[in-house]
């Protein structure tokens, strides 16, 4: 959740949005429609933006989709698109309220924000089932499978288990459905995925980048300031605590970033990161000190990500998140911080002895930000983090005919439904796919994609094509 993550997920964003623009002429895309759901109260109606593709009606695919750039058609695009395709199906992407263009004036102000929730998102999705049946003149005779990644991926499986009826089956990529207030297994993912030689890592890389960030530590605690400003060219000097900590979250979300995103467009991979810090390749100066090779990697990060300096100011960070304008680059970060804050957690702290990090990133730090930005007391998380999980029911959620489909180097796995997970008798399934990070497997094939990325979209593939076959056994019989 810190500044430089974040940056990370809009660049992969921007990455794919530009695939997108080349292929914006293709055959199949149509225009944007709004589309007004039943409102939530008579002072709250929201407008919903949608799009479809055009191609022949057999078998609706829903796509959820939270936190994109406006009525976004990036996501008409990729492995799920691929498989509407061959099926001849009507594939159409719902952008998730308080999202994007979905947001009324004012609506980002902390008293409206009460009607951002997950389960509101669900109900926005059955209107959405309905009004499409309609304008599209759909039947039981068509069945409907739903997609998702990440949270839109938690999500699609949500909506199998609350609305069964409405979708047949669910295809849910590294999808969080556990919440949890203290999510230090991401940073123990982080830590093991920097060791794994498959994708580049190594045990000297993990102990290279411990020792840098004793080394920060250790010169910010001696009141180095302005030597640590200069050698990460920080946008101002780290002399209040808050901003000495906002550093140590923007320095280990470069790494937190590259490990979450690892080969799916992010500023580097794990082999180049790692690269960098052990130098055992001596493509780079000779530098002797895990600290000086850690300058160098956050030169790499700015340089290429093209941010004229670090930030690290705690206050630019509340200006930021405190945003209500509409206009306001950061508006969906807002968003779901309050999410995060109201329904979720998913503070990625590093107080476990495993996390690579400074253990300056603390609960504490990151839950700050929910009292100050939106009035949320810390003693309330854990009431309503423990909601969340009994609404939808943890790892064991209460769902059926759902595929769940992780990557071992995502860190989000974590809080997924693994094989292990499976209730007995459930018809969900899994698959956990190694070498692979963040949503991999919803990107079109490519042809440098690992053999065990490529088997597990193939499977995938069959899993469809047989909930397509089954319905159509269901409705002869």
């Amino acid at each position: 959740l810190g500044r430089v993550l974040r940056k990370t997920k809009e660049r992969v964003r921007k990455i794919q949005n530009e695939k997108v623009k080349k292929q914006v002429l293709v055959p199949g895309l149509s225009v944007f429609v709004l589309l007004k759901p039943q409102p939530t109260s008579d002072t709250c109606p929201f407008f919903l933006c949608f799009v479809p593709n055009s191609l022949l009606l057999l078998a609706p695919f829903l796509l959820p989709a939270p936190f994109l750039p406006p009525c976004s058609s990036s996501l008409l695009l990729g492995h799920h698109a691929d498989m509407a395709e061959d099926h001849g199906a009507l594939l159409v992407t719902l952008e998730h309220r308080f999202y994007g263009d979905s947001i009324n004036e004012d609506g980002l102000k902390t008293e409206n924000l009460r009607h951002l929730s997950s389960q509101q998102a669900l109900a926005d999705i059955a209107v959405f089932h309905q009004y499409i049946s309609d304008r599209f003149d759909l039947s039981e005779k068509n069945t409907w499978i739903s997609f998702g990644g990440s949270y839109a991926g938690a999500l699609s499986a949500w909506l199998r288990g609350k609305f069964p009826h409405l979708v047949y089956g669910s295809v849910a990529s590294s999808a969080p459905v556990k919440a949890t207030l203290d999510f230090s297994a991401y940073n123990q993912v982080v830590g093991l995925s920097l060791t794994d030689v498959d994708v580049g890592g190594s045990e000297k890389c993990v102990s290279d980048i411990r020792e840098a960030f004793v080394d920060v530590e250790a010169a910010l605690l001696a009141g180095n300031t302005t030597e640590v400003e200069r050698d990460f060219f920080c946008c101002k000097p780290p002399v209040e605590l808050e901003d000495q900590l906002e550093l140590m979250q923007s320095l280990a979300d470069i790494i937190m970033g590259t490990v979450q995103y690892n080969e799916e467009g992010g500023v580097m991979t794990i082999d180049k990161l790692c690269d960098i810090m052990t130098n055992e390749t001596g493509a780079y100066e000779e530098e002797t000190k895990a600290y000086d090779r850690l300058i160098k990697l956050v030169k790499i990060y700015r340089v290429t990500g093209g941010d004229p300096c670090l930030e690290v100011s705690h206050g630019k960070t509340l200006e930021d998140l405190g945003n209500t304008d509409l206009e306001s680059a950061g508006n969906s970060e807002r968003a779901w911080y309050y999410q995060a804050c109201t329904e979720f957690g998913f503070f990625q702290t590093c107080e476990d002895a495993s996390c690579p990090f400074s253990q300056t990133l603390s609960l504490h730090s990151q839950t700050d930000l929910c009292s100050e930005l939106f009035d949320v007391p810390r003693h309330s998380l854990p009431g309503r983090i423990a909601f969340t999980n009994k609404y939808y029911g943890e790892t064991h959620p209460h769902t059926d005919r759902v595929l769940y489909v992780n990557g071992d180097i995502d860190p989000w796995h974590k809080l997924s439904v693994l094989e292990e997970d499976l209730n007995k008798g459930s018809k969900d399934m899994a698959v956990f796919i190694k070498g692979t990070a963040h949503c991999a497997d919803m990107s079109s094939e490519r042809a440098a994609d690992r053999p065990a990325l490529k088997l597990a979209r193939k499977a995938i593939e069959r899993q469809v094509a047989m909930w397509l076959k089954e319905a159509a056994w269901e409705l002869m019989g």
